[in-house]
């Protein structure tokens, strides 16, 4: 039996519209109805044929919706959700894609009061963003963290796990203040900390940025990967996200100090001691999954 048997995407972008692809492929009796504020994003999701109906507006999409999952910057999130609240149907299960929950939560929940509301965070994602570059099996064997709140009914709970499974990911149900914590330190604080080392090696003055370019090592390349992911949504995270990312970023910054005295004082043990806690993190991400132990990180040199 099928979680829902209509769903409307709100934001077609990487996510929304890897999510249109993943319901396509899965559950084909599901229809699927698309709404994006750009004109030009609709246009060409007519085109890609992901979505079996495109409204002209927000509250359009949703008339008919048994689940609506806002695929929008986390900043716009309550901007949308009023909306959509004239026209949303009472029995609706209301979600979203949104890398920071607890803002999420308040937001939807002032704007749509009543509504039977469950936040939602697949974890995945590319560089790339836009309609195009979504695909079916974003979402295989990666997480997906549901933070209902209190008063949320255990059966629509069970039913948007049951959508996601069937996308292929894994659910873990989590405290949204909890879930903001873990992710400022795996995603929020990883992703500003790249920005920082990208921006300030394009800044250096005696370095020139062609040869920034020309030399890149791995380890520079996959920050550049991370600091070219969408900037109005990352700009939002880190607002929505405040006080968690706060917290770690002061964190990170005592440890970095203490790894700065380590290499004044020529302290090897400590530095070396440091390496192998971190490589041993590696060893049991691959052996959970999250990747793989590829040579070069799976790159190819032809």
């Amino acid at each position: 039996m099928l979680p829902f048997t209509q769903i409307t995407i709100i934001g077609l972008g990487l996510i929304g519209s890897s999510i249109a692809h993943a319901a396509r492929q899965t559950m084909p009796s599901v229809r699927i109805t698309g709404y994006d504020s750009d004109p030009a994003v609709r246009t060409r999701v007519l085109e890609l044929g992901f979505c079996d109906d495109v409204s002209d507006s927000a509250g359009a999409a949703v008339t008919d919706a048994g689940l609506v999952i806002l695929c929008v910057p986390v900043g716009v999130m309550a901007d949308v959700a009023a909306e959509i609240a004239a026209d949303l149907p009472d029995d609706a299960v209301i979600s979203d894609v949104g890398s920071s929950k607890e803002s999420v939560q308040v937001a939807l929940a002032e704007a749509l009061p009543g509504a039977r509301i469950i936040p939602a965070h697949p974890v995945a994602g590319t560089e790339n963003s836009g309609p195009d570059a979504g695909f079916a099996t974003l979402f295989h064997d990666r997480w997906c963290i549901l933070t209902p709140p209190e008063d949320a009914a255990e059966g629509d709970v069970e039913r948007l796990k049951a959508f996601w499974e069937k996308l292929g990911a894994n659910i873990e149900i989590m405290d949204a203040k909890h879930h903001d914590l873990v992710l400022a330190v795996t995603s929020h604080l990883p992703h500003l900390i790249a920005y920082t080392i990208v921006g300030t090696a394009s800044d250096l003055e005696d370095v020139t940025r062609g040869e920034v370019i020309k030399y890149s090592a791995g380890g520079f390349r996959d920050f550049t990967r991370i600091a070219a992911s969408d900037p109005t949504m990352w700009r939002d995270v880190f607002l929505a996200n405040k006080e968690a990312v706060l917290e770690m970023l002061q964190r990170f910054s005592e440890d970095l100090s203490a790894l700065q005295r380590a290499i004044r004082w020529d302290k090897g043990d400590e530095l070396f001691d440091l390496f192998t806690k971190t490589r041993a993190i590696r060893r049991r991400i691959i052996e959970e999954g999250q990747d793989d132990a590829a040579p070069d990180f799976g790159r190819t040199h032809d």
